[in-house]
């Protein structure tokens, strides 16, 4: 079924909470109902395609159309000695997915629990937290053309880096994704080394289990991100940088409590929060728009915020990085 509104409101389709409307807004529940519309003509730039908008800023009204998945199935396609293929619609609510997988007893996403978001876009913006990207688990992703063309991308051809896959680059813009497959590992394989996950199971007696990890995660999110149903924001806001290691040892020497991880010989990842704290960002506002309190990667929106003002806030945070350690920092958050 395909659903159509005209002069709709986003304000429940952005994590944000901007108040904005698009001129159409279109719906649809499957592969075929999507492709009727790209066929049709019916669909004509300018057009934007989103999942739950939890990495969109909206500057204003979208005067185009807005497409959204309800495409819903989950489905096991394969099932090996030690692991599930298992196929997802790219309308599925992530964490929906997440808790499906602990339930029935598939290893691999529950690091990335509570992430807001969709399947499909979670393989668009290659998802990550707690030591996990959701490209370590995805097999392929299937997608459609705006002339209707299919074509499934194999795990190497989706070119995953950090916050990035081939459907992030401009000459993919017509790519629409439909489905994601995920291998899931049948016997256990947890990743515990990140963060503070080892010492907040030591609360749970007993081995870890599915189910224990993914309240970890949970319990340590909420602890640190604002719902964004309660306060609107859009998780990372900015990406953490990588640097040359030439550089990173000249900070080092200047900020030695500085936090790093090693990419390889030649680039050093710094934490984007930790600049922007020691630039004294950490819980102050400029109008609306603010930084969380107990997080200074998460801008939040304290109330009836424009996009634009968040986005002068951002302008603000990264001229700040800048001058006080000559490291340029960008959005993850995409501006429309």
């Amino acid at each position: 079924m395909i659903r159509e509104y005209n002069n709709y409101s986003l304000l429940l389709h952005n994590t944000f909470g901007i108040d904005v409307k698009a001129t159409r807004f279109v719906e649809y529940d499957t592969v075929d109902d999507l492709r009727e519309l790209l066929t049709s003509g019916r669909i004509a730039d300018p057009w934007l395609h989103i999942g739950s908008g939890s990495n969109l800023l909206f500057l204003g009204d979208f005067n185009g159309v807005v497409l959204h998945s309800h495409i819903h199935l989950i489905e096991l396609l394969e099932e090996t000695t030690d692991a599930v293929f298992v196929r997802v619609g790219s309308g599925v609510v992530w964490d929906d997915f997440v808790a499906y997988c602990v339930e029935h007893g598939w290893y691999g996403t529950e690091n990335l629990s509570w992430i807001p978001g969709e399947v499909g876009a979670s393989a668009v913006q290659n998802i990550g937290a707690y030591g996990v990207e959701v490209k370590d688990i995805i097999h392929s992703v299937a997608t459609i053309d705006m002339n209707g063309n299919e074509q499934v991308y194999s795990l190497q051809e989706c070119r995953y880096g950090y916050r990035h896959s081939i459907f992030k680059e401009p000459e993919m813009k017509n790519c629409i994704v439909t489905s994601v497959c995920f291998e899931l590992s049948k016997k256990a394989c947890f990743n515990l080394g990140y963060g503070s996950i080892a010492e907040e199971l030591q609360k749970y007696p007993g081995e870890p289990t599915l189910a224990t990890i993914r309240q970890v995660i949970v319990d340590i999110r909420k602890s640190k991100l604002p719902d964004p149903e309660v306060m609107g924001n859009a998780g990372s806001f900015f990406m953490n940088p990588v640097v040359k290691r030439t550089q990173y040892e000249t900070l080092i020497q200047k900020y030695p409590e500085m936090p790093h991880y090693d990419v390889n010989e030649e680039w050093v990842k710094i934490p984007a929060a930790w600049m922007i704290d020691r630039c004294g960002w950490k819980g102050r506002a400029i109008g609306a728009a603010g930084v969380h309190d107990k997080q200074a990667l998460v801008l939040i929106n304290k109330g009836g915020a424009k996009g634009r003002e968040v986005a002068a806030l951002a302008q603000e945070i990264k001229k700040s990085v800048f001058d006080k350690f000559a490291v340029a920092i960008f959005p993850e958050v995409k501006f429309v």
